[in-house]
């Protein structure tokens, strides 16, 4: 695959290849994947906070010493491609306090595999914000495509978009990064291939189906 400089991948450490491991089995137990598919995505979001602008900021610690840090520049909101995306949701509340949450509903024909655009709700001035999208699984990157232009259409600039998802492949990111480059793609692990049902393999099935419990 080719060595895209905005696509951001969670360093491979046992912690994150034992969490993927359970959440790739098929025979874990649906409270089971829940739990860690959370604790994946929880590291996703902190990561993906990393592509936050920052500016320099001088405090006083208790001792009456100076500490020079930074503070984050900016405001940012969240964006859910449903239905799977809402499973992210939690994990971003948790880690940014009050932060806005907008949706999208886009759902794939199962027969044509394209993307069919259904909902579409955002915070009014999205356009002055960094954007969080989140969808679990880039496949065909047609859902995450769409999700895209209709935030560009709303005034979004597109490097102000960060796209966090659980785990991808090279024809979704080649197709993304290919159509919207300056994005930041933030992912936990890039699979091999989709198979010609357009699902990722290995993959771990229907990330939706195994949550929700459908």
């Amino acid at each position: 695959m080719k060595n895209y400089s905005q696509v951001h991948q969670l360093k491979m450490t046992p912690q994150l290849k034992a969490l993927l491991t359970i959440i790739r089995d098929r025979k874990t137990k649906r409270n089971d994947f829940i739990f860690y598919a959370d604790r994946l995505i929880r590291l996703l979001v902190e990561e993906g906070l990393n592509f936050l602008p920052v500016k320099l900021k001088t405090v006083i610690t208790p001792t009456g010493a100076k500490f020079q840090g930074t503070e984050f520049v900016g405001r940012i909101c969240a964006i859910s491609i449903l239905r799977s995306g809402e499973t992210m949701e939690t994990a971003i509340r948790d880690v940014c306090k009050k932060i806005r949450i907008g949706k999208i509903l886009i759902q794939r024909d199962e027969k044509t595999v394209k993307p069919q655009l259904f909902y579409i709700k955002l915070p009014k001035d999205i356009a002055s914000r960094y954007v969080f999208l989140l969808d679990p699984m880039l496949a065909t990157g047609g859902s995450a495509s769409t999700a895209i232009k209709v935030l560009k259409e709303r005034g979004v600039k597109e490097d102000k978009i960060i796209f966090l998802n659980l785990i991808s492949c090279p024809e979704g990111i080649k197709k993304i990064m290919g159509e919207f480059p300056k994005i930041h793609l933030v992912t936990s692990v890039v699979d091999h291939r989709l198979n010609k049902k357009a699902y990722i393999i290995p993959g771990l099935g229907d990330f939706g189906d195994r949550y929700f419990g459908t």
